[in-house]
């Protein structure tokens, strides 16, 4: 089989495909004993009808037309082939007459793909910069924070509520003189500010002293006083609800002194020199993973702005398309609506539209210029890493390898997925042929003696504070 290909128009190439006769013989041999095998020929066994008999009694154009059906398409594939082409859409087949003692020959036009190319002076060498992956000590001590506000104790104290105390109430809930049990809670502890707190409580609880009646109205759902506490989205329909609050009592975190006998308690080590050590590990861990894929990003974002490449409307609505579905599917696993979500985000269907046109530019850019290094660098997706990713993508699934196997393969994205692998080779290749710059000083704030124990602060949240 012989190709020829010639640019036709923008994004379109024009291919000229020519089979030679002793080529293509198997095939036109095949559509006879498809015909013979669907036709009732007397004095034959079905399927055992010679040719002449065959082009005399249904029609050699018949045949011709069953032959070309068949054959053209893995003609036309196998030329894409060849050339390395994506087709992005239907191709335009016009085939000349069929003559079996002359080549097969047919002409496809076709929208494709663009392709990029890259020289190596164009991925290799990037100047890069890694983030930091040293523990700054405001991370260490953000992290003993949130350790010693889970072994905090809460003091009753006289003074008003504020924002991060808690307060003990009764809270009745009343539609007219019907009382509402989901709304209604005895011995009620809330933490005043809790964004999960419906807000007209939030409001009156701030201020409050121990002994105080609160009355106030505020629209409720079925789920309560706390209904924001819930991941699912609630669809009932607010209903106005009547309240009264009596305060009993109003108490303030204390947490503990940062010591070593802290450190006992909160952990498996002596002293909080070892706790702090043990921390800066966890954090650096974090950051490291952290480091490692913003370097990862910043290498590609390099990548790219070393390319220019003109985009096919059509691939860059399709990519475009499939941004929103994705963004519709994840709405739906949060359990809102995709306008619902652009009502929180505060943006409506015209800037949603441009936001996902802008990523697939850039995702379909970086794409291309990955695959230029991969074919620059005879980069391959073996059957192991296939084996792997699909292995990867059956776990997830909750399925079984040759399951997923069969469904890729039935729907043709195999090739998306080993498409996926290349592109990821491509880019450990750009990384690993950067110029990563890493900020290995000791991050701002950062002290020789943050081990030394910290005095707690005085507390203020007494029972003698008036």
């Amino acid at each position: 089989m012989q190709t020829t290909l010639e640019d036709s128009e923008r994004h379109t190439v024009r291919m000229t495909v020519e089979v030679p006769p002793d080529e293509y013989a198997k095939d036109l041999d095949r559509a006879y004993r498809k015909i013979a095998g669907q036709v009732r020929i007397p004095g034959f066994r079905q399927g055992k009808a010679p040719r002449q008999v065959i082009d005399a009694m249904v029609g050699r154009e018949v045949v011709l037309e069953e032959f070309v059906h068949d054959t053209v398409p893995e003609y036309y594939a196998k030329a894409v082939n060849e050339h390395e082409l994506v087709p992005i859409a239907e191709p335009e087949i016009d085939i000349d007459d069929v003559d079996t003692a002359k080549p097969l020959r047919f002409t496809v036009t076709v929208e494709v793909r663009p392709r990029v190319e890259l020289g190596p002076e164009d991925y290799e060498g990037l100047r890069v910069e890694a983030p930091s992956t040293e523990p700054t000590a405001e991370e260490i001590t953000e992290y003993l924070d949130r350790l010693r506000e889970r072994f905090a104790e809460l003091d009753t104290v006289s003074r008003p509520a504020r924002n991060g105390d808690h307060v003990l109430a009764d809270v009745r809930a009343y539609v007219h003189d019907r009382e509402i049990p989901e709304a209604t809670r005895m011995g009620y502890l809330a933490e005043v500010g809790d964004e999960n707190l419906i807000p007209e409580l939030n409001k009156e609880l701030e201020g409050a002293r121990a002994g105080d009646i609160l009355k106030f109205n505020a629209p409720v759902n079925r789920g309560g006083l706390d209904a924001g506490a819930s991941d699912e989205p609630d669809a009932s329909e607010p209903e106005e609800v009547s309240f009264q609050v009596l305060v009993k009592e109003v108490k303030t975190k204390r947490l503990p002194a940062l010591d070593d006998e802290f450190a006992t308690t909160a952990s498996e080590f002596d002293t909080l020199a070892e706790l702090r050590e043990d921390i800066r590990t966890k954090i650096r861990e974090v950051k490291e993973v952290e480091s490692t894929a913003a370097v990862r990003e910043r290498a590609l974002a390099a990548l790219v702005a070393n390319v220019t490449v003109d985009l096919p409307e059509r691939l860059l609505d399709d990519e475009t398309e499939h941004h929103l579905t994705t963004m519709q599917r994840r709405a739906e696993r949060m359990g809102v609506t995709l306008d619902a979500l652009m009502q929180a985000q505060g943006i409506d269907e015209l800037r949603l539209r441009a936001d996902a046109r802008e990523h697939a530019t850039r995702d379909l850019v970086a794409d291309l210029a990955l695959e230029a290094v991969a074919r620059n660098e005879d980069l391959e997706a073996t059957p192991e890493e296939i084996d792997r990713e699909i292995g990867a993508l059956a776990r997830a699934a909750k399925q079984d390898p040759k399951a997923v196997r069969r469904t890729l393969e039935r729907s043709g994205r195999m090739l998306a997925v080993a498409g996926d692998i290349i592109r990821s080779k491509a880019l450990d290749l750009v990384v690993e042929r950067a110029d990563i710059i890493t900020d290995r000083s000791a991050p701002a704030g950062d002290t020789k003696n943050d081990d030394v124990p910290e005095e707690s602060p005085p507390d203020e949240g007494t029972e003698s504070e008036q």
